[in-house]
């Protein structure tokens, strides 16, 4: 079993997977693919109000929270439903990956997203939508023009951040787990068909949206900065939705004991829940080399097809 470190800043921050994977001795489809959300955030809907609020009513989104799983998604939405212009879903739909839930139609989509006002800009996540084959043409076909925000990570750390989630969630279910060099290596080779992998390879995942999205239609998010430090991040975020510029540094303060950044905002201050400050897995150096080498060339790609780089190891 992996021992584990604490890493100070790190924020453990959620979906869906593309082809079958490998399933290992001692984990089930279930925890390798991630399909359905882990109920580890602590999210839950709020009770629907008996009449909509005065002057309100639900939309679909303007701005969808595309991904990526373990990328930073829940604190993103949590920091922009601070600003008074954003009604952000209380839970993750995963209407355009799912077929049972597509199935059910736009109208059931709309009816899952918050009353909001005419001012106001409605904001869904599900992080199962960059990794799905589906989600980017069923989005296109719902609104062509709408904003899609994408929030990544260092590639590698979001696989040992993925490897966590499963690991702490067998652990809670009192369920056999493995270490993650197992599931990283087989047979002295890097396992390419584990799914935490798969979700790394950011460059096969955006081109499918590439092909239904201009660029200009596409921001990333630094989640590596907007653990350091959140609010020129969020600044970005509010010019790409074209929102007045409301969030501000006294919206933020450092927590000394979670090692990581908490909301405050209508006198009131907040914290992400419990399970997002989880200490990584140590990972051996070898194998940990092994896999970043893997993934340099196809963040080389990534860089290429986005016009940007990152300060990925």
């Amino acid at each position: 079993m992996a021992c584990f470190l604490v890493s100070a800043f790190l924020l453990v921050l959620q979906t869906h997977a593309a082809p079958p994977d490998l399933v290992l001795p001692g984990f089930g489809a279930a925890d390798l693919d991630a399909g359905r959300p882990l109920n580890v955030s602590g999210d839950a809907p709020p009770p629907p109000p008996s009449s909509p609020p005065p002057g309100t009513s639900k939309r679909a989104p303007h701005s969808i929270i595309i991904g990526v799983r373990k990328g930073g998604t829940r604190a993103l939405l949590e920091m922009l439903d601070i600003h008074p212009e954003v009604a952000a879903a209380a839970t993750e739909v995963h209407f355009f990956d799912w077929d049972e839930n597509y199935a059910k139609g736009l109208e059931w989509y709309r009816e899952l997203m918050p009353y909001s006002t005419p001012r106001q800009i409605t904001v869904e996540k599900t992080p199962g939508y960059f990794t799905s084959p589906l989600a980017p043409e069923r989005i296109a076909a719902m609104n062509a023009s709408i904003k899609l925000l994408l929030i990544l990570r260092d590639p590698a750390e979001r696989v040992v951040s993925d490897y966590t989630q499963v690991y702490f969630n067998r652990l809670e279910s009192r369920k056999p787990v493995q270490a993650i060099e197992n599931l990283l290596v087989r047979n002295g080779a890097l396992n390419l068909r584990y799914k935490a992998i798969q979700r790394s390879l950011y460059d096969v995942h955006v081109r499918a949206w590439l092909q239904h999205f201009p660029l200009q239609q596409l921001h990333i998010v630094d989640g590596d900065a907007l653990i350091r430090d959140p609010l020129p991040e969020l600044q970005e975020v509010e010019r790409f939705l074209n929102l007045p510029p409301r969030i501000v540094a006294s919206n933020f303060y450092f927590n000394q004991t979670k090692g990581f950044f908490c909301l405050r905002s209508g006198g009131r201050e907040r914290c992400l829940h419990e399970s997002k400050g989880r200490p990584h897995a140590a990972v051996n150096a070898t194998v940990l080399q092994q896999l970043r080498s893997f993934l340099q060339e196809h963040n080389r790609t990534f860089f290429r097809l986005v016009g940007r780089t990152f300060d990925w190891q």
